[in-house]
């Protein structure tokens, strides 16, 4: 079992920058595949960047690409999302979601996560 808390929401101007971090419970933090979501208003919960158990694997959205950056400290049980050049479009919740595998290809379908934070709200403005 697994618990998530996500922070470091908040409102930026576009082009400003934020980092999320989801702070997780339990022994086996280490053998979870960890992922980022968002939902804006009005539309389905996306996929935005995962990680694999080990961080050696990354895998982003390419809405986000070179923009996010996804990272774990396994030590600390937290998974990180470092939001740089932010627009007004990654306006969203931002939910921290893990599965447990030790496979280096992660999946970005929400339906394969099996544990969900409550979500952090990010807001950019124009």
């Amino acid at each position: 079992q697994v618990q998530l808390v996500e922070s470091g929401g908040g409102l930026v101007q576009a082009g400003g920058s934020l980092r999320l971090s989801c702070a997780a419970s339990g022994r086996t933090f280490s053998s979870y595949v960890m992922g980022w979501f968002r939902q804006a208003p009005g539309k389905e919960r996306e996929f935005a960047a995962a990680i694999s158990w080990d961080g050696g694997h990354t895998y982003y959205a390419d809405s986000v690409k070179g923009r996010f950056t996804i990272s774990r400290d396994n030590a600390k049980k937290t998974v990180y999302l470092q939001m740089n050049s932010l627009k007004p479009e990654d306006t969203a919740v931002y939910y921290c979601a893990a599965y447990r595998s030790f496979s280096l290809a992660v999946t970005a379908t929400p339906g394969g996560y099996d544990y969900w934070g409550q979500g952090t709200q990010v807001t950019v403005s124009s």
